[in-house]
């Protein structure tokens, strides 16, 4: 087996509002297998500000785990722990090999285009008008499940927003979660949730910064929206995954397979998850198509009834096109569509 890699930055469509600050493009490198003629694709993305991965030795990492395998060693002697969204891109490669290069990782109704996967409706963070124009946008294309950031505007602005909605919305119509990034502070959490509640807010993702444990755990004793643990889990470790699960106590947890190592890895959360009676869901990274693509084909074969959080391929203006596509608020692998991987500069 030979392995090369390719990075590129991504470009947004809009400027991406997060309270960590806004993201204009970010970097993607695409893991290249090739074994006896087949090629295989793995893609290893970052967020900046939010990936654990030591970027200062990110290029190395993939030149000792390229140099591994060229060299005929198993790509498992490459200690990948601290790189999980290398593992990630690995292990998709690796799948990608083993089905052909057919980018068909997981033959199921879903890659053969029978059944979709429900997604929410992600709203990024900007001016009012922005957001708002947003909302009206996922609403028309179907989304019946809302995600708002928020968190990085002022808080009266924020409640105006979801005021709009359920002027218009009922709880039973749409359904809104928050994400907040860590954007709260955890001397005033528990008020502004509080005032959040009277929406009918499904639930929050991460309300105040990671590594707050105990802090957390008050939070979700007290707290009349449940929350859901999402920057938490990343940079865990394996020793630390039952005692975030069993202590804090969460109503649910997000998986990012790029910031946790993988799917492997996502599997055990999900275990502890069932264990612990806290329900969970899939959210993409920001990826290009090639690892949205990979880990929607993953979620289908879980058989989670809630709307997952995979929306995000429309984000770039040069994204690589694909046979994913959304409708009616359910992302769909159209197979008659073909992949175009020039982007990649194979």
């Amino acid at each position: 087996m030979n392995a090369k890699y390719s990075t590129i930055n991504l470009h947004f469509k809009f400027p991406a509002g997060t309270s960590r600050g806004v993201l204009l493009y970010k970097p993607s490198t695409f893991l290249i297998l090739v074994k006896d003629g087949i090629t295989g694709i793995g893609e290893c993305s970052t967020i900046p500000g939010l990936s654990v991965d030591p970027m200062h030795t990110y290029q190395q990492k993939l030149d000792e785990l390229c140099r591994a395998i060229n060299e005929g060693k198993q790509s498992d002697t490459v200690d990948l722990s601290d790189y999980p969204s290398i593992a990630f891109g690995l292990e998709t490669a690796l799948l990608d090999v083993a089905a052909n290069g057919t980018k068909c990782l997981y033959s199921s109704a879903f890659t053969q285009g029978k059944r979709g996967i429900s997604i929410n409706g992600l709203v990024w963070m900007g001016d009012k008008d922005f957001m708002q124009t947003q909302i009206r946008e996922k609403i028309a294309a179907g989304f019946r499940c809302i995600k708002l950031k928020v968190g990085a505007l002022d808080f009266k602005t924020e409640l105006e927003i979801i005021t709009g909605i359920r002027n218009q919305f009922s709880p039973n119509d749409i359904e809104i979660r928050l994400d907040a990034n860590g954007g709260f502070s955890s001397k005033d959490a528990l008020e502004k949730l509080h005032k959040l509640s009277t929406f009918s807010i499904h639930s929050i993702e991460q309300p105040i910064k990671a590594r707050q444990f105990e802090a957390m755990a008050d939070l979700c004793q007290k707290s009349p929206i449940p929350i859901v643990l999402d920057e938490e889990l990343i940079g865990v470790e394996p020793e630390e995954k039952e005692l975030i699960v069993e202590k804090i106590k969460p109503a649910y947890i997000i998986l990012k397979p790029s910031m946790i190592g993988g799917f492997r890895e996502s599997e055990k959360w999900i275990f502890l998850a069932k264990k612990h009676n806290v329900g969970w869901w899939i959210t993409s990274a920001l990826e290009s198509n090639i690892g949205l693509n990979a880990i929607a084909q993953w979620t289908f074969t879980l058989n989670s009834k809630l709307p997952q959080g995979l929306g995000t391929g429309q984000l770039y203006h040069n994204n690589t096109p694909s046979p994913l596509t959304i409708q009616q608020a359910e992302l769909f692998y159209m197979p008659e569509k073909e992949w175009d991987l020039s982007l990649l500069k194979l």
